[in-house]
C-alpha cells in the first residue's frame, strides 16, 4: 500500500499571505487526516515564508499519522526534529532562498554531512529519507549514508509525462528496483498529480509513499478538499 502524505506548506503560504490564522494550518492537516490522508508533510524554511517553526511544534502534538519534515540538514533543521520527533526527517539539498525543491543529492559530494546528520536522526528515533534523482550512482551513495529510504525527485518524469509517459517513467521504475536491491525503502514527489500520479503508481514497484502539496491544494480550490484527497488515494488503489 502507498501512503498519501499531504504537503500543507501551501495552506500556510495562504494565511500568512493575509495574516491571522486563516486557514488554520492545524485545522486543515486534521481536516486532510480525516478526509483520509495517511501522513502530513511540512518543509520549514529559514526565512518561515509558509511553514513556521512553532507550526511544526504544533502539528508534532496533534497529528495522528506519519508525521514528515523536510527541509536541508543545518543545526536548526536537527533541533526541530529533536523537538518534534516526526515519523520520518526528508534531507532535502535546497538553498535558503529556493522557491521549491529543485534538484536531488550528490550522495558522494555531500556524504560526510549526510553521513553525520543520519546518524544524528536515528540516534533520535526518526526515520530517514533523502530526496535524489533517478540515478543509480547517487542511490548507490545514498545506501552508503545509512539513509532507511529515498525519495524519488519526479519533476522530470512530470515534465515528460504528456510527451512519453513510458520514457519518463523507466528511469524511475529502474531506480526503485535498484534502490530494493541495496535495502532501500522508496518514496516519492513533485509535480506529481491527477493526471500523472496513478500511472507512476502503477509502475513503481513497492512505492510506499508520495508526498503531494501544491498540485493538491490547486485541485481542492476547484473539487474542495475533502473530495480532492479522495481523489488523489484513489489515483493509489
Amino acid at each position: 500500500m502507498t501512503k498519501l502524505s499531504v504537503n500543507i506548506n501551501k495552506f500556510a503560504t495562504l494565511r500568512n499571505a493575509r495574516g491571522g490564522n486563516n486557514p488554520d494550518v492545524l485545522k486543515a492537516a486534521l481536516d486532510c487526516e480525516r478526509f483520509g490522508a495517511e501522513g502530513i508533510t511540512v518543509h520549514p524554511r529559514p526565512d518561515q515564508r509558509h511553514i513556521r517553526f512553532d507550526d511544526v511544534l504544533l502539528l508534532s502534538q496533534n497529528v495522528s499519522t506519519e508525521f514528515n519534515i523536510e527541509g536541508y540538514p543545518d543545526g536548526r533543521f536537527l533541533e526541530i526534529i529533536e523537538k518534534a520527533k516526526p515519523a520520518q526527517a526528508t534531507l532535502v539539498p535546497d538553498r535558503p532562498d529556493a522557491i521549491t525543491s529543485s534538484e536531488g543529492w550528490d550522495t558522494f559530494r555531500h556524504e560526510e554531512l549526510l553521513s553525520e546528520t543520519i546518524a544524528s536522526l536515528k540516534n533520535m528515533g526518526v526515520r530517514t529519507s533523502i530526496f535524489i534523482a533517478p540515478d543509480k550512482e547517487m542511490i548507490k551513495g545514498a545506501a552508503q549514508v545509512g539513509t532507511d529510504r529515498i525519495e524519488l525527485y519526479t519533476e522530470a518524469y512530470a515534465s515528460g509525462f504528456a510527451k512519453d509517459k513510458e520514457a519518463s517513467v523507466l528511469p524511475y521504475v529502474e531506480s526503485a528496483l535498484f534502490a530494493e536491491e541495496l535495502g532501500l525503502e522508496v518514496n516519492a514527489g513533485h509535480d506529481l498529480d491527477l493526471h500523472n500520479l496513478s500511472y507512476f503508481y502503477e509502475k513503481i514497484p513497492n512505492l510506499k509513499e508520495v508526498s503531494i502539496g501544491h498540485a493538491l491544494v490547486c485541485d481542492a480550490l476547484y473539487h474542495g478538499l475533502e473530495n480532492t484527497i479522495q481523489l488523489y488515494l484513489r489515483q493509489l488503489s
